[in-house]
């Protein structure tokens, strides 16, 4: 991460590639050593170290949701493999800035508190050590040495993705602007370090503790939102209630992305690259054979293409000329269904980012369990698009409303970040007969209208649209994702929470049910085959046995079984922490919509399980 600096560029810190989505993306504030930086938005950043990524239908979904402006998605600038030590590693990296701008000296006799550029504090850096970048206070604290100067503590935020400095100096004289010339001071009154004993002085007398910006209080104490957006630098009409958050709170931001997985165009693995790249190639079939070979290693996209040489990525652009536009009659923003159909396909498929093999299914599920797909190479594109403030997005983030959206650049984005992960999987697919049975009998629909009852309360609560509750089927593919992926987890070699679902549900004329449970990582040749080894016929069966008899009892039951969705409404059933509930890089839809009683029988619910004997 490179920082602003008077003379130009002083580096702060390093974050991973995949960081910059997940974690530290655009809008966010990253927690260094002794700095807190802001990333900055898109229109600052530097592109000549990014490489473009090639994934059309992600692309294509962009668009539809954004504008056809977007011309690519891009990973984060890098340093090339033969770059200049000196010359190239201060520059490179994603530009960020000081944020908050506000500072407190980490003298405990002395506290002072104001903002960076009021000539209190100095910068200290050295290009060769960025994590030891610091700001310090002239007051030579202990050992006669100037003590660093640490972030404040909190921020103000909003609903809809503003955030702002700490309104210090308002708050500490009750509401009132008191003008130049008064020095703060930030400390705390005991030890117990809850907001109540932290207070915020002026030398002028004026005092108040934190206690008065938080809770019920904050709302005849803090200003109105300024609608501002540091990354952007802008400010816009807002008339939503700040809120006080502390300096790193997980809900300061919440990507919005959308990802795919790379599927099969063509069955030769020249002609899938063709495939992928075919935006750049399209040109060159309109020449004759002689002038386009001549061309063609001139182009961006040829390192990809050179191992095939151009005779044969010659034939393929010629075959690609020749088939015409893909027509699959899908909807752009359906990024699932060709994902199902390429699992589905009973081929097995060997490209470099989309390899599969059949797999037998343990002869004691055969009745439930119609398919297992074993994937050893996955492809994973991951795009953001904006983010979140205060709450996360919808887990169907192209329902989120547009003011709740931050930008991530000012005015339309013609590209978008991206994160490239490779990595393996298990697709399981249900018995359409055994599904359609299941959701039909009534102990089924019973259940179903008590967890859409509660659908419909928890969307009137937030002031959402009403949209259609998922269905059973969906809740229960999902609930059976998340006991397996914590059996997983025990066996694997990951984590739990490195292993993600894909859940693919759905009713109707082509009906969907089943579940790819996946682990990726950004290095170009991906994961070790740990999980793929589960899927075999002589793992995969004991496997899932020890994972629903798990589910069948919580160590929070009979508390967890008997929870009630419509009393708090909430969108999942008999499911907590304890049984079900795994990390937000895992689940796909936040936590939400899982229920053991649609999968097993549980304590005081017996008879809707889909398990149930």
């Amino acid at each position: 991460m490179t920082g602003p600096q008077q003379r130009g560029s002083l580096r702060v810190g390093a974050l991973r590639p995949n960081q910059l989505l997940h974690t530290y993306g655009v809008g966010s504030v990253a927690d260094l050593p002794s700095l807190s930086v802001l990333v900055l938005g898109l229109a600052h950043w530097d592109l000549t170290h990014s490489t473009p990524v090639v994934e059309d239908r992600l692309l294509a979904t962009i668009r539809h949701r954004l504008g056809d402006q977007v011309e690519s998605l891009r990973l984060p600038p890098h340093l090339p493999e033969t770059s200049d030590l000196f010359a190239d590693w201060t520059r490179v990296g994603v530009p960020v800035t000081l944020f908050p701008t506000w500072l407190r000296c980490s003298d405990t006799r002395c506290n002072r508190l104001a903002p960076a550029d009021s000539g209190l504090f100095d910068l200290l850096s050295s290009p060769f050590q960025p994590d030891r970048a610091r700001y310090v206070h002239g007051c030579r604290g202990n050992g006669n040495s100037r003590p660093t100067a640490v972030p404040a503590r909190f921020v103000l935020a909003c609903d809809n993705g503003h955030l702002d400095d700490f309104p210090w100096s308002y708050v500490a004289h009750g509401g009132a602007e008191p003008g130049a010339g008064h020095s703060l001071t930030l400390a705390e009154r005991g030890s117990t370090g809850e907001a109540a004993n932290i207070f915020i002085t002026c030398e002028c007398g004026a005092a108040r503790p934190m206690s008065v910006a938080l809770g019920l209080l904050a709302e005849k104490t803090l200003p109105a939102c300024r609608g501002r957006h540091p990354h952007l630098g802008t400010y816009e009409p807002c008339d939503a209630a700040t809120r006080t958050l502390a300096l790193g709170a997980t809900n300061s931001w919440f990507p919005m992305q959308l990802r795919v997985f790379s599927i099969p165009r063509a069955e030769q693995p020249v002609d899938q690259a063709v495939a992928d790249l075919w935006s750049a190639l399209q040109v060159l079939a309109g020449l004759d054979a002689a002038t386009a070979k001549q061309i063609m290693p001139t182009q961006s996209c040829w390192p990809e293409l050179k191992p095939y040489g151009v005779d044969r990525v010659w034939a393929a652009v010629q075959r690609r000329a020749n088939a015409g536009p893909d027509d699959t009659g899908d909807d752009n923003t359906d990024l699932r269904t060709p994902e199902w159909r390429a699992f589905t396909s009973g081929r097995p498929t060997e490209l470099p980012d989309f390899t599969t093999r059949p797999e037998p299914v343990p002869a004691p599920h055969r009745e439930w369990l119609q398919d297992v797909v074993l994937a050893p190479r996955l492809r994973e594109v991951t795009a953001l698009y904006g983010f979140t403030r205060i709450d996360s997005p919808e887990w169907d983030v192209l329902h989120t409303p547009d003011r709740r959206r931050a930008p991530l650049t000012v005015g339309r984005p013609t590209w978008l970040p991206c994160a490239e992960m490779r990595g393996e999987g298990i697709f399981l697919r249900l018995a359409e007969e055994r599904v359609t049975e299941w959701e039909h009998r009534p102990r089924v629909k019973q259940r179903e209208q008590l967890l859409a009852s509660a659908h419909d309360r928890w969307r009137r609560q937030r002031g959402l649209d009403p949209t259609p509750y998922p269905g059973p089927r969906y809740v229960l593919l999902h609930t059976l994702a998340h006991v397996l992926i914590r059996e997983l987890a025990l066996e694997c070699g990951y984590s739990a929470a490195g292993i993600g679902e894909r859940v693919y549900a759905w009713s109707g004329e082509h009906p969907a049910a089943g579940v790819l449970l996946y682990t990726s990582a950004p290095d170009s040749e991906g994961t070790l085959g740990g999980l793929v080894s589960l899927g075999r016929a002589d793992r995969l069966g004991s496997l899932v046995e020890r994972a629903l008899e798990a589910a069948r009892l919580c160590s929070s039951d009979p508390l967890c079984a008997e929870h009630d969705p419509t009393v708090h409404a909430r969108l999942s059933g008999a499911a907590c922490h304890a049984c079900l509930f795994a990390a937000e890089t895992s689940c796909e839809r936040g936590n939400h919509y899982l229920d053991r009683a649609l999968l097993v029988d549980t304590l005081t619910d017996p008879g809707s399980g889909f398990f149930a004997p």
